[in-house]
């Protein structure tokens, strides 16, 4: 019975291969999810509907346009840049314009961004963790630290 638990530990903790490319991510965050673990006011590691509402409200502020009570696509593809970390992140301008006239309201980011909200609250309490905001998936079967088995 050691022995088996001993190889086991060698086994698990073997590192991997000299020159191994480092293995495919299976721990992920979406940008929005991103967006939303940013919105912790007060650093408790937890994100309230009331911390992501100020939250947008802050962002939204930065935007080119924001003063006037809507932006162009444009300067939401800069918003996005700044706060997603790329200009075609998703949310996509596309899906936020709810009402199709090319340009995006506070209120409608807020209403996408509530979407977003409820999805990753698994457990619905109103309140999202870390936990919450990332996605985990698992490794192709055979797949260790990146190299397939040869058949």
């Amino acid at each position: 019975m050691l022995l088996a638990l001993a190889l086991l530990q060698a086994i698990v903790a073997a590192p991997p291969p000299a020159g191994t490319p480092q293995p495919p991510a299976t721990i992920f965050a979406e940008p929005a999810a991103l967006f939303i673990a940013a919105c912790d006011a007060n650093g408790d590691g937890r994100v309230t509907q009331a911390e992501l509402t100020a939250g947008i409200v802050r962002s939204y502020a930065t935007a080119e346009g924001a003063a006037s009570g809507s932006i162009g696509y444009i300067a939401f593809a800069d918003w996005a840049q700044a706060w997603l970390g790329d200009r075609n992140a998703l949310p996509s301008p596309f899906e936020v314009d709810r009402d199709g006239d090319n340009r995006i309201t506070l209120v409608e980011l807020q209403a996408r961004f509530s979407q977003f909200f409820a999805r990753f609250d698994r457990d619905k309490d109103g309140v999202l963790t870390r936990a919450e905001l990332i996605t985990i998936r698992g490794a192709p079967a055979g797949d260790r630290y990146g190299i397939r088995k040869k058949k």
